[in-house]
C-alpha cells in the first residue's frame, strides 16, 4: 500500500474494456463507433466516459460552424431526426477591418476549403448532449462530475486506465466532512480527448516522448460570446469572418459573428498566443473589436448571454504529435486536429475518435490489450483528417512570419496551389518559438490603454466570467500550481509587467501591490475558465494547469 492509500484509503476500482478521457466530439463519436462495431460482431463492449464538466456540454465551447462528413458518417440518418443542428449556412461573409472602415472580400478569391455552404451552425455544447444521448441509448455509460486526473500503469510501463480525482479535499490538503476517495478505471485501452491542452495528454506526451519527431505545439485563446439580438438584425445562416484591426500587423488573430437560429448571434474572437507584447489584453482586444462600426450595429440594443474562453490547438500538420502510446491513444484537439484557417475542429475531432474505436475493436478482436497501436498514427494521415490538415499546413507559419496582409495572401496563394495542383511552394514551414517564448520585456513594448468598456456592447471581466456560470468549491487545494513563487516575481512581474493578468480572460491572476508583502501574486482560482492560456504562455513555464475537483468550472448551457 502506497502512502497516500494509508493516510487517504484505498481506491475501489472498475474494470470495463476501453476508458475514454473527455465527453467533447472526439470521446463521444469514438464511444459511438466502439458500440456500433460491438454490435455489428455480437460482442458485449463494456466503454466508460469520464467528463470533469457538471453534465456533458458544460466546459464545451467552440465557434461553431461543423463540417458535417463525420457525423455523415457515424450517424448517416442524422438529418431525418429532432437534433441541435438546424442552422445550415446560407450567406458567406470575409472582411478585413481597419480603423474606421472595412472591406468585404470576393468570395471568389477564396480557396474552395473556405467555402462554409452545406457547414451549419451549432451550439458544440449542445451538440454533444445529443451524441451523449445516442451513447447511452447504444449502451455507453457517462459520468460527467468525475475529472481524471491521474494514469495508471501496468507492470510493463503501459496505461492501464485512469483515477479519479479525491473530492472533499480541504485547501490545506487534507481530507474534509465531504471526502470521498477517487476511483480507479481499468481498460484494457484508454482514450484521451481531453480537449486542448489537457493535463493527461501532457503528461503522455513527456512520459512516452510523443513529440520528439514533431514542430513546436501553438496555440491560440478564443473568447466567445453568446448574444441575442433585435430580430431586424438578425439573418439566419449568415457566417462573418474577419481580420485586421484591433490587432496590428505583428499580432496574429481574428473574429466570427454567426447568426443561429431564434435570433442569437455567436460572436468570438481568436488570438494567436505568439505574440510579442506583454501589455496585450485578449479580452480587452475582444471587447474594443465589439465597437467596430462594422460590427457594433449587430449588437446594439441586444443582450449579452454567455460568455467563455478556451485554448484552441493551431500547429495543425506538423505539430500533430505521435498520437500512440502503449495502452492508449490521443484523439481530436488533445491531438491538434484544428484547420486554423477554417476555424474548424469538431468534425476532425469526430473522425479521429471513429478512427481510435476502430483501432481499438481490431485490437480487441486481436486478442490483445495494452499494445500500442501504431497503425492508428499512420490511418490519419491517410484520412480525410491528414488531407484537411495537410492544405493548410502553411497557414499559420506564413502569417506568423510575414504579418497579417503578407502572410494572409501568401497563406491563400498556398492553400490554392495545394488544393489545385497538390504541392506547396514554400514545402512544409516549420513554427519557430513556444509561444512561452515569443514576449518580448515590458520595457521595449508599447503599453496599450484599452478604453473602459461602455456596458452596451463592451464589458469587463468580472460581469462576463458571472454569465460563464463558473464555480469551484471554494475549500479545495488551488488547481493552477506556480513551481516556483521568487521566479514569478523577478522575471513575469519584474521583466514583462504581470502578463498573467492580462492574457488570463477571467481574471484569475493579479498583482496586488498593497501590503508589506508587494508586489503578491494572487490566484483568484474560483474564477477559471478551464481555457489552459496559463499553462500555454507564461513566459518561464512556471504555471501548470491541473484538473480541480470534479464538476467545478465553466457551466455553459448552449455555447
Amino acid at each position: 500500500m502506497s502512502e497516500q492509500e494509508d493516510v487517504l484509503g484505498e481506491r475501489e476500482s472498475m474494470d470495463v474494456d476501453v476508458v475514454i478521457v473527455g465527453a467533447g466530439p472526439a470521446g463521444l463519436a469514438a464511444a459511438i463507433r466502439l458500440k456500433q462495431i460491438a454490435n455489428e460482431e455480437g460482442e458485449e463492449l463494456s466503454v466508460v466516459v469520464l467528463e470533469k464538466g457538471s453534465e456533458v456540454g458544460a466546459h464545451i465551447l467552440s465557434g461553431a460552424v461543423i463540417d458535417p462528413i463525420a457525423l455523415d458518417q457515424l450517424l448517416p440518418d442524422w438529418r431525418e431526426e429532432e437534433s441541435p443542428i438546424k442552422t445550415e449556412v446560407k450567406e458567406d461573409h470575409f472582411l478585413a477591418l481597419g480603423p474606421a472602415g472595412s472591406i468585404r472580400l470576393p468570395n471568389l478569391f477564396m480557396p474552395k476549403l473556405m467555402n462554409n455552404h452545406g457547414n451549419y451552425i451549432v451550439s458544440l455544447g449542445n451538440v454533444c448532449r445529443w451524441l451523449a444521448e445516442k451513447a447511452e441509448a447504444l449502451g455507453v455509460e457517462i459520468y460527467p462530475g468525475f475529472a481524471a486526473a491521474e494514469l495508471l500503469y501496468d507492470e510493463n510501463g503501459s496505461v492501464a486506465g485512469v483515477a479519479t480525482g479525491d473530492m472533499g479535499i480541504g485547501r490545506d490538503g487534507k481530507p474534509n466532512a465531504m471526502f470521498t476517495r477517487g476511483m480507479e478505471l481499468r481498460g484494457k485501452y484508454t482514450l484521451i480527448g481531453e480537449g486542448a491542452r489537457g493535463s493527461l495528454a501532457k503528461l503522455l506526451i513527456d512520459r512516452y516522448d510523443l513529440a520528439k519527431d514533431s514542430d513546436e505545439p501553438k496555440f491560440g485563446i478564443g473568447i466567445k460570446e453568446l448574444w441575442q439580438i433585435a430580430p431586424d438584425k438578425h439573418r439566419e445562416g449568415l457566417v462573418q469572418h474577419s481580420f485586421g484591426w484591433p490587432l496590428d500587423g505583428k499580432t496574429g488573430g481574428g473574429s466570427f459573428l454567426y447568426h443561429l437560429e431564434d435570433n442569437q448571434v455567436a460572436v468570438g474572437f481568436v488570438i494567436h498566443l505568439n505574440y510579442e507584447n506583454p501589455w496585450l489584453s485578449p479580452f480587452d482586444e475582444f471587447q474594443r473589436f465589439k465597437t467596430h462600426p462594422a460590427i457594433r450595429d449587430t449588437f446594439e440594443g441586444g443582450k449579452r448571454i454567455s460568455y467563455g474562453a478556451r485554448a484552441i490547438t493551431e500547429g495543425g500538420y506538423q505539430s500533430v504529435p505521435k498520437l500512440s502510446f502503449p495502452g492508449g491513444l490521443l484523439m481530436g484537439c488533445s491531438a491538434g486536429f484544428v484547420n486554423v484557417p477554417r476555424i474548424k475542429g469538431s468534425h476532425n475531432a469526430m473522425l479521429s475518435g471513429m478512427l481510435a474505436a476502430e483501432e481499438v475493436m481490431a485490437a480487441i478482436g486481436r486478442g490483445e490489450s495494452h499494445s500500442e497501436l501504431s497503425a492508428y498514427d499512420t490511418a490519419w494521415r491517410a484520412s480525410p483528417i491528414g488531407k484537411d490538415l495537410w492544405k493548410v499546413r502553411n497557414a499559420k507559419p506564413l502569417w506568423s512570419r510575414f504579418g497579417t496582409a503578407v502572410g494572409i495572401a501568401l497563406g491563400g496563394l498556398d492553400m490554392w496551389t495545394n488544393e489545385l495542383f497538390g504541392f506547396s511552394f514554400f514545402g512544409t514551414m516549420k513554427h519557430g518559438k513556444k509561444d512561452a517564448d515569443t514576449l518580448k520585456p515590458a520595457k521595449d513594448c508599447k503599453k496599450i490603454d484599452y478604453p473602459k468598456p461602455d456596458g452596451v456592447v463592451s464589458f469587463d471581466k468580472l460581469s462576463s466570467v458571472f454569465l460563464s456560470n463558473t464555480n469551484h468549491e471554494e475549500d479545495q487545494p488551488v488547481h493552477l500550481k506556480v513551481e516556483d513563487m521568487a521566479l514569478q516575481k523577478a522575471s513575469e512581474h519584474d521583466v514583462y509587467a504581470g502578463p498573467s493578468s492580462r492574457y488570463c480572460p477571467a481574471g484569475v491572476y493579479e498583482w496586488v501591490e498593497e501590503g508589506e508583502d508587494a508586489p503578491r501574486f494572487q490566484i483568484n482560482a474560483q474564477n477559471c475558465v478551464h481555457c489552459k492560456t496559463c499553462d500555454i504562455k507564461d513566459p518561464n513555464r512556471n504555471i501548470t494547469w491541473t484538473v480541480p475537483e470534479g464538476g467545478g468550472g465553466p457551466n455553459y448551457p448552449n455555447m
